[in-house]
Protein backbone atom coordinates (compact mmCIF):
# COMPACT_ATOMS: atom_id res chain seq x y z
CA UNK A 1 0.00 0.00 0.00
CA UNK A 2 1.36 3.40 -0.95
CA UNK A 3 0.01 7.17 -0.40
CA UNK A 4 0.30 10.25 -2.23
CA UNK A 5 0.78 13.57 -0.71
CA UNK A 6 -0.76 16.22 -2.53
CA UNK A 7 0.40 19.94 -1.76
CA UNK A 8 0.16 23.26 -3.44
CA UNK A 9 0.57 26.95 -2.09
CA UNK A 10 0.84 30.22 -3.64
CA UNK A 11 4.62 31.88 -4.61
CA UNK A 12 6.25 34.25 -6.08
CA UNK A 13 9.00 32.91 -7.65
CA UNK A 14 11.26 31.35 -8.41
CA UNK A 15 9.67 29.01 -11.47
CA UNK A 16 11.75 27.13 -14.08
CA UNK A 17 15.40 26.80 -14.32
CA UNK A 18 15.63 28.98 -11.54
CA UNK A 19 13.30 27.05 -8.94
CA UNK A 20 16.44 24.34 -10.10
CA UNK A 21 19.34 26.75 -9.22
CA UNK A 22 17.51 27.88 -5.75
CA UNK A 23 16.07 24.47 -4.57
CA UNK A 24 18.58 21.99 -5.96
CA UNK A 25 19.78 21.12 -2.34
CA UNK A 26 16.68 21.19 -1.31
CA UNK A 27 15.21 18.47 -3.56
CA UNK A 28 18.33 16.47 -3.08
CA UNK A 29 17.92 16.74 1.12
CA UNK A 30 14.23 15.51 0.45
CA UNK A 31 15.55 12.28 -0.60
CA UNK A 32 16.20 11.56 3.12
CA UNK A 33 13.15 12.17 4.35
CA UNK A 34 11.25 8.59 5.78
CA UNK A 35 8.99 6.86 3.77
CA UNK A 36 9.57 8.85 0.59
CA UNK A 37 9.54 6.66 -2.60
CA UNK A 38 9.24 9.73 -5.21
CA UNK A 39 8.18 13.39 -5.23
CA UNK A 40 7.01 15.43 -8.71
CA UNK A 41 7.74 19.19 -8.72
CA UNK A 42 4.61 21.35 -10.10
CA UNK A 43 4.49 25.10 -10.67
CA UNK A 44 2.84 27.30 -12.63
CA UNK A 45 4.42 30.70 -12.91
CA UNK A 46 1.35 32.47 -13.79
CA UNK A 47 -0.91 31.73 -11.02
CA UNK A 48 2.35 32.35 -8.98
CA UNK A 49 1.49 28.41 -7.38
CA UNK A 50 3.97 25.80 -6.36
CA UNK A 51 4.19 22.06 -5.07
CA UNK A 52 4.46 18.71 -5.21
CA UNK A 53 2.97 15.31 -5.97
CA UNK A 54 4.65 12.79 -3.62
CA UNK A 55 4.67 9.17 -2.63
CA UNK A 56 5.21 7.36 0.69
CA UNK A 57 5.02 4.42 1.67
CA UNK A 58 2.74 4.99 4.42
CA UNK A 59 0.44 7.13 5.68
CA UNK A 60 2.31 7.98 8.74
CA UNK A 61 5.13 9.04 6.77
CA UNK A 62 3.33 11.43 4.65
CA UNK A 63 1.82 12.72 7.74
CA UNK A 64 5.00 13.50 9.12
CA UNK A 65 6.67 15.02 6.18
CA UNK A 66 3.41 17.28 5.70
CA UNK A 67 3.42 18.62 9.08
CA UNK A 68 7.38 19.64 8.62
CA UNK A 69 7.01 20.91 5.36
CA UNK A 70 3.84 23.30 6.55
CA UNK A 71 6.07 24.51 9.18
CA UNK A 72 9.04 25.25 7.10
CA UNK A 73 6.99 26.83 4.18
CA UNK A 74 5.05 28.90 6.95
CA UNK A 75 9.12 29.62 8.02
CA UNK A 76 9.23 31.12 4.26
CA UNK A 77 6.40 33.26 4.62
CA UNK A 78 4.39 31.08 2.91
CA UNK A 79 1.06 31.59 4.77
CA UNK A 80 -1.57 28.81 3.68
CA UNK A 81 -0.27 25.40 2.42
CA UNK A 82 -3.15 22.83 0.99
CA UNK A 83 -2.13 19.39 1.59
CA UNK A 84 -3.78 16.15 1.05
CA UNK A 85 -3.15 12.79 1.41
CA UNK A 86 -4.67 9.81 -0.57
CA UNK A 87 -4.10 6.16 -0.91
CA UNK A 88 -2.99 4.95 -4.03
CA UNK A 89 -5.39 2.19 -5.71
CA UNK A 90 -2.97 0.22 -7.33
CA UNK A 91 -5.12 -1.72 -9.47
CA UNK A 92 -6.55 1.01 -11.41
CA UNK A 93 -3.36 3.03 -11.28
CA UNK A 94 -1.91 -0.16 -12.99
CA UNK A 95 -4.12 -0.02 -15.75
CA UNK A 96 -3.30 3.22 -16.63
CA UNK A 97 0.40 2.90 -16.46
CA UNK A 98 0.83 4.73 -12.91
CA UNK A 99 4.05 4.00 -10.63
CA UNK A 100 3.07 2.81 -7.26
CA UNK A 101 6.46 2.33 -6.70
Amino acid sequence: MSYILQVDFKMEGPFGNEMVKEFTDLAKSINDEEGLIWKIWTEDSEAKEAGGIYLFETKESACKYLTMHTARLKGFGIEKVNGKIFKVNEGLTSINHGPSK
